[in-house]
């Protein structure tokens, strides 16, 4: 397993690396190729974890005295994640072979290797940061991210998607300060970078190194008062926004959050607990404020991601107080968000590149001239409002299960969860609204005008649509 991990994270460098030096015509294949071998690789681990009765195991990659400084942890969160970066990875890179290309209406060009390499950089630091077993390894990986999204937004160099890349990078690279405090604190107080080692903290360290946390958290997956750079970010072309806005980038604040709560063990500050609870709260009411306004699809998206993550960030919160189900209510979460609002995203670019344009308004009758596109967006929009049988349900409903067992003893939940519920039941109504505008009826002018779907688009629509239906069983399975 260590030979295989070493080689998941390392292959995608090495395919940006060929992609620098190569003719610009090879990108996408070796893109797409080095993509998967990695998809492989973490498949392959997943397996063998699976087969060797999931027992986690922890490979230390290098130390320096009895500091571990980088190593592997092998266990249910890092490769049921990790396994989901990595393949939606494979299929943004298969999906964008066909939306970088002349024929998008939107914006008509192939993809310099720029995009290629810095696509395959960041499902190499994704596949290192899931993987890490320490808190230097998961800012190594973090900062990379941070500069691959600085290059994929600002791809179209425009003002306007140039603007947001920085944006992106400064606010981001501002919430990795607490990330670096948690780990000189955990360093200075264990002599060691391991995140197992957050289990021997003193509660008042504890509460630092789970602050510094928390704060690299919210600024990373977009939560108040740090969401202000992932609405702009849209402006990137799509298949970077559906990649890192909604399956992994956006996820490596929520990831690194539910690790040091793993690798704590319980000894969490309920504190922490609290504060993640009423951020998360807050921020899902005006991510659902905000986005009721939104006519451009990605826009729209963007408000409803930063609401998601904040549901995820309520269930880990939650799982403080001792829930295990709103800890794997929270990682299952994770896993069939990535892929539902990927989907969503993809469904966007579809459009973009068939029809010219993102605005909603524009768009009616799908479900005749786009059959596929229609079928897309419904299921897309009932998975992440949470309606069953799709994959959002199975994990919303168990984390309100879990909120209101906790609030028996913690009444000043009860309240919170309300106001959660009543927003999931509007956020429902007002993507029905939006379905029932866009998918049935005769084809407005802008779909009917619309160009053909490359194939190679259309099979990772599929593959999400069937994903949006079954990841939630994967994720039952693994989880328990």
């Amino acid at each position: 397993m260590n030979h295989i991990a070493l080689a998941t994270m390392l292959v995608p460098f090495i395919g940006a690396l060929l992609i620098a030096f190569l003719p610009k015509r090879y990108g996408p294949l070796i893109c797409t190729g080095f993509a998967f071998l990695a998809t492989l690789g973490m498949g392959s681990l997943a397996y063998l974890y699976w087969a060797g009765g999931k027992q986690d195991v922890t490979w230390v990659l290098y130390q320096f005295h009895q500091a571990q400084l980088f190593g592997f942890t092998f266990d249910r969160l890092s490769l049921l994640i990790g396994f989901a970066v990595v393949s939606l990875g494979l299929l943004v890179s298969i999906y964008s072979c066909g939306y970088m290309s002349p024929g998008n209406r939107e914006h008509p060009q192939s993809g310099d290797n720029r995009y290629w390499a810095f696509l395959l950089v960041f499902i190499g630091a994704m596949a290192g940061l899931t993987l890490s077993s320490t808190i230097l390894g998961q800012l190594l990986f973090f900062e990379i991210t941070g500069g691959c999204s600085w290059g994929l937004i600002g791809y179209y160099q425009s003002e306007k998607s140039l603007k947001a890349a920085l944006k992106a990078l400064l606010v981001t690279h501002l919430a990795s300060l607490g990330l670096y405090v948690a780990a000189a604190w955990l360093f200075a107080q264990t002599g060691t970078f391991a995140l197992a080692a957050i289990a021997q903290l003193d509660p008042t360290s504890q509460l630092v190194v789970f602050g510094g946390i928390l704060f690299a958290a919210w600024g990373k997956s977009a939560q108040l008062p740090m969401h202000v750079w992932l609405p702009d970010a849209m402006e990137a072309p799509t298949p970077v926004s559906a990649y890192l806005h909604a399956a992994s980038m956006v996820k490596v604040g929520v990831y690194i959050f539910a690790r040091a709560i793993f690798s704590a063990a319980g000894h969490v500050p309920h504190i922490i607990g609290v504060v993640g609870v009423i951020m998360a709260i807050i921020t899902l009411v005006y991510g659902f404020w905000m986005y009721l306004p939104q006519k451009d699809m990605k826009r729209l998206l963007a408000y409803s991601t930063i609401t998601q993550l904040a549901y995820i960030f309520l269930a880990l919160s939650l799982s403080i107080f001792g829930s295990h189900m709103a800890f794997n209510a929270g990682v299952a979460y994770i896993f069939n968000h990535a892929y539902a609002k990927s989907l969503f995203f993809l469904v966007a670019g579809a459009l973009s590149y068939s029809c010219g344009t993102r605005s909603l308004p524009k768009f009616k009758g799908m479900i005749r001239r786009l059959p596929l596109l229609g079928i897309g967006f419904c299921v897309a929009a009932m998975a992440v409002a949470g309606v069953p049988p799709f994959n959002g349900f199975f994990s919303k409903f168990p984390l309100f299960a879990a909120g209101f067992s906790l609030s028996a003893n913690q009444l000043w939940l009860l309240p919170l969860l309300i106001v959660a519920l009543l927003e999931s039941v509007a956020s429902f109504g007002w993507f029905l609204y939006w379905l029932g505008r866009t998918v049935p009826g005769e084809p407005s002018e802008a779909i009917a005008a619309a160009s053909p779907v490359p194939v190679s688009m259309k099979l990772v629509l599929v593959v999400l649509i069937v994903m949006s239906l079954v990841s939630s069983v994967i994720a039952a399975l693994w989880l328990q």
